[in-house]
């Protein structure tokens, strides 16, 4: 009965067998049917037309630094610290990379440190203009976060309290380091705290820049020149500057930065960029710093009178903040080029004290007056800058006069005064 009721089954051998067509005969076949090959010719030839018609390749520019460089362009672009024959191939595999057409280059991710203070927040609103990310480390001595304030909501803006002293971990392309008190009441207000701002802040920022290989820019001062014995002042002259006076810890702190650069350039390959930044005035400076232009125009505001320290024929140049960080001019044209440094940055245009007193009451009250005061220790007499190397590496030179820059910032103290009287 097993046997009776078990189907038959045939062997593999006897089991129907589908003939199978060689492969390159069955893909041409299925190539043939439903007109496919020409499909994948009427591909072929559209693509090879847009490589035709547009140059749909851009190499890298040799001065970008975005996120997405390697470490190797930017040992190329560096110039020191690297042997000639690794130049070369790294030269050779930089020049292989390519963009297509119609993608833009990486936002830069850069930090500012003292963003929040007068310089810098102006440097921030012309990044973030741009297009790059920013991230600002202030420790708020002098910085206000009214400055910055606007930007909060942005998501490529992150702000962060940390003094440089200590050290700090971030992944950037660029470093512009504005971080230290820049008027006398505040950087003789704690003279040590201000030196070790300018060495340890200093080291620690170019320390982050040799770690992540990042473009770094100081920012240095015209009072490295001291009393000058030289005028104006060249980028060549060393300075006539008292190493043990109340100015000092600011003064010879600055020069330590710049030397501390350029030594981390020379010993550690890192990209270094020096600005020497003379009087600067305009929006959002601090209403009682101690400095000229501010000290005059609150004063005056304030109904007080002007306060001259000595005869007042001590001169000065004043270049309104917009010029320092416009686009296109001083601090972002800098660090874009591929110039070392030191840059003078500054306005030519020299005022005594009692002129620029002249120019403030013509500006708010023709009725304002003057007090004479002493003179504080180790006061330059003379501070004017010769721009000539910024003109002609840079081609940055200012365009906006006091008559024309003071205006506006009266317009910011007066709002501001009127705020603390509510």
């Amino acid at each position: 009965m097993k046997q009776l009721n078990r189907q038959p089954t045939l062997s593999k051998q006897h089991r129907p067998h589908h003939h199978r067509l060689p492969l390159p005969r069955s893909l041409a076949s299925y190539l043939l049917r439903e007109h496919r090959l020409l499909f994948v010719l009427l591909g072929f030839l559209l693509a090879s037309s847009c490589f035709l018609i547009y140059p749909s390749f851009t190499p890298l520019s040799s001065s970008s630094s975005s996120p997405r460089d390697t470490v190797a362009a930017r040992i190329r672009r560096g110039g020191g610290g690297g042997g000639g024959a690794s130049s070369v191939v790294v030269s050779a595999a930089a020049a292989s990379r390519r963009l297509p057409v119609g993608v833009r280059k990486p936002p830069l991710r850069v930090v500012v440190t003292g963003g929040a203070g007068f310089v810098g927040s102006h440097l921030v609103d012309e990044l973030l203009a741009r297009g790059d990310s920013v991230i600002v480390v202030d420790n708020f001595f002098t910085g206000r976060k009214e400055n910055v304030a606007r930007h909060l909501a942005d998501p490529r803006f992150e702000l962060i309290r940390h003094d440089v002293v200590e050290p700090i971990l971030l992944e950037v392309d660029q470093i512009y380091h504005l971080a230290c008190p820049a008027s006398p009441v505040h950087y003789k207000f704690n003279p040590i705290k201000t030196i070790k701002t300018n060495v340890m802040g200093t080291l620690n920022m170019l320390g982050l820049a040799k770690r992540v290989g990042a473009r770094f820019l100081l920012t240095s001062t015209s009072e490295v020149y001291g009393d000058p014995l030289e005028h104006p002042q060249k980028e060549s002259y060393w300075g006539h500057v008292n190493p043990i006076g109340v100015r000092s810890c600011y003064d010879e702190g600055k020069r330590t930065a710049e030397t501390l650069t350029m030594d981390y350039h020379r010993g550690a390959g890192v990209e270094v960029r020096i600005a020497r930044i003379f009087n600067t005035y305009g929006p959002r400076m601090c209403l009682d710093d101690g400095r000229v232009v501010s000290n005059f125009v609150a004063q005056t505001l304030r109904k007080q009178p002007m306060t001259v320290y000595g005869d007042g024929k001590q001169t000065r140049s004043f270049q309104y903040v917009s010029d320092l960080v416009f686009l296109v001019d001083g601090l972002i044209t800098l660090m874009e080029s591929e110039h070392i440094g030191p840059f003078n940055l500054g306005n030519p245009g020299e005022f005594t004290m009692l002129e620029l007193a002249q120019v403030v009451k013509e500006t708010i009250d023709p009725s304002a007056r003057v007090e004479f005061k002493p003179n504080t220790a180790d006061d330059p007499h003379m501070r004017k800058p010769d721009i000539s190397k910024a003109k002609s590496l840079l081609h940055w030179e200012p365009k906006i006069s006091l008559k024309q820059g003071l205006p506006r910032m009266v317009s910011d103290f007066q709002k501001r005064i009127m705020d603390e009287k509510r």
